[in-house]
C-alpha cells in the first residue's frame, strides 16, 4: 500500500494484539449496530483549515511522520483527485453496501454469539489491489478505488485474473474473507490435503455468511474457468491421487493450486483453461460434501482433521 502503507501495518498489530450446502436463515431480528465513516470523503474535501478535525477523527492514520503539509500536498494532487471523483462516482451513495454489510454482519453474529460489529472505515489507497479490505477487530477498512469495476481505465494494465474481482459485486467477498481468515485458525497439517481442507473450511464459511452470493463471486472466478472446473471436477480429483500429491507436503504445490494465479499448474497442455487456487476449490467441494453427510456446527467442522473429514465426507467428484 502505498501512503499509508507504514500506517496500516501498525493498526493492523495494534488490533490484532449457491449451492446444496447454503443455509437460508432468518436474521431479521439480529441487531448488529455499526457506524459507516468515509475517511475517503472527508479527507480528499478538507483542507489547511479543517484537516485537525479529519485527524481528530482518525487519528491512527496520522503519526508523526506524516506531516500536515505531506497531506495538504496528497490532496491538492490531480492524480489524487481525479481517483476521488471517480470513486465518487460508484460510491457516493454507500446504502447498498452498507445493507450488503448489515447482511454479513447478522450472519456472521448468527453463527457467532460473541461477534461484535467493526466500525467500518472507507478510503482510498491508490488501487493497491494487495491490501483491499484490512480487518483488524473492531476496525474494518475498505479501499473503495479497488471496486471500480474490471473494465475501468484504472486496471487497463492490470492481468484479468485481477481485474475479475475489481468489481462492486466482489467488494462484500472481500469483507467476508478478510473475517474469516481471522476466524479460521491456521492447522498443522502441512500436507497438501490439510491445506485444501483449511481453504475448504473457509469457503465454507463463505456459504453460510453470504448466502445469497454466487459461487463465481465466491471464488472470483470468470464464468468460463468456473465451468471449466465443475466440467474437469473428477479428472482434477483423479490427478491428485494418480500424482499422489494428497499427503505430499511440497510447498511448491502452493503454488501451483492454492494461490491467486491465472491458472492452475497441472503441467499439460490445457492449463491455460483452467482457473487458479483449484485446489481451494477441490476442498470447498469435499467440505460441502461433509456437511450434507453429517449434522455438526461450524466450530465442530473447523475442529475436524482434513483426514477425517475426507473420509466421512462421502465425497464423490461430478463426472
Amino acid at each position: 500500500m502505498r501512503f499509508f502503507l507504514g500506517v496500516f501495518t501498525v493498526l493492523f498489530s495494534f488490533f490484532s494484539c449457491t449451492s446444496d450446502s447454503e443455509k437460508k436463515i432468518d436474521v431479521s431480528a439480529i441487531d448488529v449496530p455499526f457506524s459507516v465513516d468515509r475517511f475517503d470523503v472527508d479527507f480528499y474535501t478538507t483542507n489547511k483549515d479543517n484537516l485537525l478535525n479529519v485527524k481528530k477523527k482518525y487519528p491512527f492514520f496520522f503519526p508523526e511522520e506524516i506531516t500536515d503539509s505531506l497531506a495538504l500536498s496528497k490532496i491538492a494532487s490531480e492524480d489524487e483527485q481525479e481517483l476521488f471523483r471517480e470513486t465518487q462516482q460508484l460510491y457516493k451513495d454507500f446504502s447498498a453496501v452498507k445493507k450488503q454489510l448489515e447482511s454479513l454482519f447478522k450472519h456472521i453474529k448468527y453463527y457467532n454469539a460473541n461477534f461484535k460489529s467493526p466500525r467500518v472505515i472507507t478510503m482510498l489507497t491508490n488501487i493497491d489491489y494487495d491490501q483491499r479490505v484490512i480487518y483488524a477487530d473492531s476496525l474494518l477498512i475498505i479501499s473503495l478505488d479497488v471496486y471500480l469495476g474490471k473494465t475501468h481505465q484504472f486496471y487497463a494494465s492490470y492481468p484479468k485474473y485481477i481485474k475479475e474481482n475489481n468489481t462492486k459485486e466482489h467488494l462484500i467477498v472481500d469483507v467476508a474473507n478478510a473475517i474469516v481468515n481471522q476466524q479460521v485458525v491456521p492447522g498443522t497439517d502441512r500436507s497438501f490435503l490439510g491445506k485444501m481442507i483449511h481453504e475448504g473450511k473457509k469457503m465454507y464459511l463463505l456459504d453460510r455468511y453470504l448466502p445469497f452470493i454466487t459461487d463465481k463471486e465466491k471464488m472470483g472466478y470468470e464464468q468460463d474457468k468456473l465451468n471449466w472446473a465443475i466440467d474437469n471436477e473428477e479428472q482434477i480429483w483423479m490427478y491428485f491421487i494418480e500424482k499422489k500429491l494428497l499427503f505430499n507436503t511440497d510447498t511448491k504445490l502452493n503454488k501451483r493450486f492454492l494461490e491467486t494465479a491465472p491458472f492452475s499448474k497441472f503441467y499439460m497442455e490445457q492449463d491455460k483453461l483452467s482457473p487458479g487456487k483449484i485446489g481451494v476449490w477441490m476442498g470447498w467441494q469435499i467440505v460441502r460434501s461433509y456437511m450434507k453427510h453429517n449434522t455438526v456446527s461450524l466450530p465442530e467442522l473447523l475442529k475436524i482433521s482434513a483426514t477425517d473429514l475426507l473420509e466421512k465426507s462421502n465425497y464423490k467428484p461430478k463426472k
